[in-house]
């Protein structure tokens, strides 16, 4: 008689590459559930992202999933107990939060008489394995990078398990739609449009990034307007798709592609730096940043989120950040720089922004972003280091066609001004409609001298 097994997806939410999955059906019947705790905190975004992805798991799990709400220290325990199962499989998670709730409910469960296994379903390499010769964590990225690749190299992915049986029964549970995760008002519709979800959605992505994106990536993925980007980053983070699975349907010889793996790796020395140094996400890396005079005003943050800057390539990032969901890479240093440092504002006000904004909002990855621009995280150097967003959009969005798209309010300038309006003619501004304070805003701050006391501001430290 086959037993029941219970896989929990957390952010595997997927069925290749997937250990914890494949050894659940190695037992004999699979349960599969999710569990929706209100107490994690997800960005509106993300909980839109989750909702459909459930959809599409489901959908191809055959209608099987089963999904509960509340805490996992009280459902899991219940379901053992109810149906007599005695295996529990899932992949981990490796935030502060999730790691002490893990170990308090595996030794919960063990103490039952429950088997249970933890498997790394979401890195190339688990964060205790790249140390420093006197067995302390790498601060800095190149020689932690270094080191990994001396590592065991990140395994081939793995195919779905074979002949899955999928367990039947009155398991309890709770429609989708009873998790909440849309919202009342549903400004999400506007997100629609760009994103697809679930697993094959993020197959097809990553096939489309290896015909279109790849050739050219190095150098191709700072400028906003092209396609050299993988976009792969919020299936990534909801396990659609594995890191394995990305690094090796690269190949190995292209300069472009060990460039993207190097990529890759920098998302996974963030959850490094997170696992080492629990308090990174609310705490300066850089204790000397705790003395660091920041400002606070709600409404330059106000202008800023809602892309009103005046400064035309800011605004751009912002805009599309809210119209779709994320924002280019470059783009997010740009604007990150331009918060934290010409308005001085905490990089805290940042990161909860892109926590609630960004389809991809990934707490390791977002702290150690935001806490490098800003200049008090790792590797932050120079930390003084301030993006100027006009030089910035010249540079890397050099025909306008990425500033045009989302701030068309300018869409008629010439380049020579369209990242500096304020330094048109008046007569070239009229001509082309352009009301500053009117059609588009002023500047909300003046660039050389915001970026004057910023600099001041980082003498006292």
């Amino acid at each position: 008689m086959l037993r029941t097994a219970i896989h929990w997806f957390r952010r595997d939410l997927r069925i290749s590459d997937n250990p914890a999955l494949t050894e659940a059906a190695a037992c004999g019947r699979v349960l599969p559930i999710f569990i929706f705790d209100p107490a994690q905190e997800i960005g509106a975004a993300g909980r839109w992202w989750l909702h459909h992805s459930l959809t599409a798991l489901n959908l191809q799990l055959g209608g099987a999933l089963r999904l509960f709400i509340g805490d996992p220290q009280e459902i899991l325990p219940a379901l053992t107990q109810q149906h007599q199962i005695e295996r529990i499989f899932w992949n981990r998670i490796l935030e502060p939060q999730q790691i002490r709730s893990d170990a308090a409910l595996k030794k919960q469960l063990q103490t039952a008489g429950v088997e249970v296994r933890s498997f790394n379903g979401a890195h190339l390499w688990e964060p205790w394995e790249a140390l420093k010769l006197d067995g302390t964590p790498y601060r800095v990225f190149t020689p932690f990078y270094k080191t990994c690749l001396t590592l065991s190299p990140p395994h081939p992915p793995s195919p779905p398990p074979p002949h899955t049986e999928w367990a039947e029964g009155n398991f309890g549970g709770a429609p989708l739609e009873q998790l909440g995760l849309l919202p009342n008002v549903r400004w999400d519709k506007k997100l629609e449009p760009h994103w697809k979800h679930g697993e094959s959605a993020a197959l097809d992505q990553l096939n489309l990034f290896l015909k279109q994106g790849l050739h050219g990536y190095k150098t191709g993925r700072d400028f906003p307007a092209r396609t050299n980007v993988s976009r792969l980053s919020p299936y990534l983070h909801w396990g659609e798709i594995s890191p394995h699975q990305a690094w090796h349907a690269v190949g190995k010889s292209l300069e472009d592609a060990n460039h993207f793996r190097r990529q890759l790796a920098w998302r996974e020395f963030s959850y490094y730096l997170l696992y080492h140094f629990p308090d990174l996400h609310e705490q300066n890396f850089n204790r000397k940043f705790d003395r660091f005079a920041w400002d606070s005003n709600s409404e330059l943050l106000l202008k800023w989120q809602r892309g009103q800057t005046g400064i035309p390539f800011v605004d751009a990032g912002m805009r599309e950040l809210w119209q779709t969901g994320s924002m280019h890479n470059r783009v997010r240093m740009v604007t990150a720089s331009f918060l934290t440092k010409n308005l001085l504002q905490h990089w805290h006000h940042g990161r909860d922004w892109f926590a609630d904004s960004l389809v991809d909002a990934d707490l390791a990855n977002n702290c150690s972003g935001w806490q490098w621009v800003a200049g008090c995280g790792a590797d932050a150097a120079p930390y003084f280091r301030i993006f100027n967003p006009v030089s910035q959009g010249k540079k890397f969005d050099p025909d306008g066609a990425y500033t045009r798209r989302f701030v068309p309010e300018l869409a008629d300038l010439p380049n020579k001004y369209l990242f500096n309006p304020w330094e048109a003619p008046d007569e070239l501004l009229r001509q082309y409609e352009v009301i500053l304070g009117k059609t588009y805003p002023r500047p909300i701050v003046d660039l050389k001298n915001s970026r004057q006391r910023a600099l001041d501001t980082y003498r006292v430290l």
